[in-house]
């Protein structure tokens, strides 16, 4: 089905450090580079996340 390609990753707070999320990104046809601005609870405000693989 669809979710064969799929890889989950953790986005990562630039600011702090901290891995406030986790998604699901599509694999095929090389791996994106994803920054998003989310909520980071930590500084209580949003900030630039972006993917971290573990």
């Amino acid at each position: 089905m669809a979710k064969e390609n799929r890889e989950m990753v953790w986005l990562q707070c630039t600011e702090t450090g901290d891995l406030n999320y986790r998604t699901e990104i599509k694999v095929a046809g090389g791996a994106p580079k994803l920054e998003l601005k989310k909520y980071c609870p930590r500084l209580k405000r949003h900030t630039v996340h972006k993917i971290k693989r573990k």
